[in-house]
């Protein structure tokens, strides 16, 4: 059974997976940012070889959603997946079911920060251009021309995915209704303790686990931006893009010091706030 770990692209996955893997196996080995390996992104090439010929036709991939996680459930192992597709339907195709989903853990972010991440990540052009990524209803990310170039000669790659806008994103696994643990990123830096202590609760509720507060702790220091990207800056990171120049984007931009009230174009964080207003005062970000 699959575990999601599901967030809106740039909202703090890849600090979830190195906590958890920092949870399991941080006492026992000298963690690098290579060890994310052990939480792979879905959809990925390598759970799709056998049922599909193109892995960059995305209809085929969205076809065979549930085949691949049937497949990779035929063991009956629980696993963790790392995703930034919505959940829900394309085309009439169900990204995933209950026969195969065990839980998911969200991690939700204020798209007034979202959109930093975004415009420094995708190598957008301007604020304007990563508001139409955020606020986007169809919104599909694939490779980049430089990244196929660097992928498909591997054939291990991550696959297609529908993310659609900031919302839709938010609503769609916000109704999950098994085992759903809703995060928020800002909590996550301002009461890290006890969110932390959370997920680690909600991990070993459904492992059958217990983390006593040393793990906590330990996995808390492994997995702090600062390491995270002191780990970046010594030996790169493969799940960096790779910007116009052709060098590799920093991927811990600004972490926590992500501030859009410093940062953010006066006009553009209204034009945010009107476009999600229900769902941020919800959250409780306005």
């Amino acid at each position: 059974m699959i575990i999601w770990l599901a967030s809106y692209p740039k909202s703090g996955n890849t600090w979830l997976r190195f906590f958890i893997i920092s949870l399991l196996i941080g006492k026992k080995t000298d963690l690098n940012l290579s060890h994310l390996r052990a939480i792979i992104n879905y959809p990925h090439s390598t759970q799709f070889n056998d049922l599909i010929s193109n892995l960059l036709d995305f209809n085929e991939i969205a076809k065979n959603w549930i085949a691949s996680q049937k497949k990779i459930n035929s063991d009956k192992n629980l696993r963790f997946f790392k995703t930034h597709n919505m959940l829900g339907k394309f085309r009439g195709f169900p990204f995933t079911n209950s026969e195969n989903t065990l839980g998911a853990i969200y991690i939700v972010r204020d798209p007034r920060n979202v959109i930093t991440s975004l415009k420094n990540h995708y190598s957008l052009s301007n604020y304007k251009e990563a508001k139409e990524f955020l606020f986007n209803e169809n919104k599909i990310l694939g490779l980049s021309e430089e990244q196929k170039n660097l992928y498909l000669k591997s054939q291990k790659f991550p696959l297609t995915q529908f993310v659609g806008s900031w919302k839709s994103h938010y609503l769609s696994w916000k109704n999950l209704r098994k085992n759903n643990l809703l995060i928020r990123y800002e909590d996550l830096i301002h009461d890290t303790k006890n969110e932390f202590t959370k997920i680690a609760d909600y991990i070993g509720g459904l492992l059958k686990l217990k983390f006593n507060e040393d793990q906590i702790d330990t996995a808390i220091n492994l997995s702090s931006f600062e390491n995270l990207e002191k780990m970046e800056k010594k030996d790169g990171f493969a799940e960096s893009n790779i910007g116009k120049d052709g060098n590799k984007n920093k991927f811990f931009f600004l972490g926590p010091k992500n501030n859009w009230r410093k940062i953010l174009d006066h006009q553009i964080s209204k034009d945010i706030e009107k476009e999600f207003e229900k769902e941020m005062k919800e959250l409780k970000y306005i």
